[in-house]
């Protein structure tokens, strides 16, 4: 009756997006992604140049095509950062449709550009590798169905994301890819073991993986060819491995001096694979610490955040983005050191390639979405009020 005579009440709007996202958004793991987004620019200002030089290139050719990829990737990371997580699970399920046609057409339509492997659509002026986009979306559906069969009632969301989980992998190792097929399959086990999975299970996968390895090991020579190369005690130094090796020994504490390297010169992969070695010749330990730092950072504030989370579809989609996330740049860094075969596996956001940049522009833009603070009690609550 009130409203009716005076009018209703005037309602107050609601925070503006921007305001919002900025104090809800982990700006620590922000600030990090742009750091690490500077030092790729900065490695690939010295790795990149001879390449250019030896293709008849302009010198800054990949530098500029980084920045510009890296723009997009960057873009892409603030608008998918400023969704909803009902959003993020939605883009996802269509991402995922998407990028697994586009795997499974792969030997058909694809290209391997004489590298041996078939994981690349030429599209002329680029080319896309559909598993890098397939990554974070798989870890959004698959955290879905998890969930899902966590509720009373739900489908067997955990048989169902296994079996597309086994359909990728398959996918991947026939291209051959083992490293993105071994980061799908350890990305599904991480949020398997955080959503409840007994040990027994998690023990009987790991012999699976094992017998599988053995099997691809006498089955393809490239991958036999990569597991040999890393048991070799002897390391040939004409080799890709040779060559970083070296230069991360020249490198030393503080390096050989910016512009100073020559590993650049000798490594075709020095501004993809290999730019850590890169970076460690010529900054020296110091910038490699660095690097590690900050990786570190992104991947424990997101662990920190996501343990205070009560829904469980976003613990275990940010938990599987953050390990995969960390994961793929310990096995760069890991390769080039020589602790892990070589497994043509980019560093995120430091090295040059257009389809890494822009998904995993997509992927931390869902981790920092997943991660923002929203109006909720922490879990503890629960526990502690489930303990009156």
């Amino acid at each position: 009756m009130t409203e009716m005579v005076y009018g209703a009440m005037p309602v107050a709007g609601g925070e503006p997006v921007l305001p919002k996202w900025w104090r809800t958004v982990d700006r620590w793991s922000l600030s990090c992604i742009l750091i690490l987004f500077a030092v790729g620019l900065l490695l690939g200002l010295a790795a990149s140049v001879p390449l250019a030089e030896r293709n008849g290139l302009a010198t800054f050719h990949y530098v500029q095509r980084q920045a510009f990829f890296g723009g997009l990737a960057m873009i892409t990371m603030f608008v998918t950062s400023l969704m909803t997580p009902l959003m993020v699970r939605r883009m996802a399920v269509v991402g995922f449709f998407l990028a697994f046609v586009a795997l499974a057409f792969l030997p058909i339509l694809g290209t391997d550009f004489g590298k041996g492997a078939t994981r690349w659509y030429s599209l002329g002026f680029a080319s896309v590798q559909p598993s890098e986009f397939l990554k974070p979306v798989f870890i959004i559906v698959a955290a879905w169905l998890m969930a899902a069969g966590q509720e009373l009632g739900g489908p067997p969301g955990r048989l169902y994301s296994f079996v597309i989980m086994v359909a990728i992998v398959l996918m991947l190792a026939m291209q051959p890819d083992f490293g993105q097929a071994s980061l799908i399959l350890f990305s599904w086990a991480v949020m398997w073991f955080v959503g409840g999975a007994p040990m027994v299970l998690l023990a009987t996968l790991a012999g699976v993986v094992v017998m599988a390895g053995t099997f691809f090991y006498n089955a393809s020579e490239h991958f036999a060819r990569r597991i040999d190369g890393f048991l070799n005690p002897e390391v040939d130094p004409t080799t890709q491995l040779g060559y970083a090796t070296n230069a991360i020994r020249e490198g030393g504490f503080l390096g050989v001096g910016v512009g100073e390297g020559t590993v650049k010169w000798s490594l075709p992969d020095a501004h993809t694979d290999f730019i850590i070695a890169v970076a460690a010749e010529e900054y020296g330990l110091v910038m490699v610490m660095f690097v590690l730092a900050l990786y570190s950072t992104i991947v424990v504030r997101s662990f920190i955040r996501l343990m205070r989370e009560r829904d469980p579809f976003i613990r275990l989609a940010g938990t599987g983005l953050a390990a995969i996330f960390g994961v793929q740049a310990m096995i760069n860094m890991g390769v080039a050191v020589r602790l892990l075969p070589a497994k043509g596996m980019t560093l995120p956001f430091v090295s040059y390639g257009g389809s890494s940049l822009i998904a995993g522009g997509i992927a931390v833009g869902m981790l920092l979405a997943l991660t923002r603070t929203r109006p909720q009690g922490e879990i503890g609550d629960i526990l502690r009020g489930g303990r009156r």
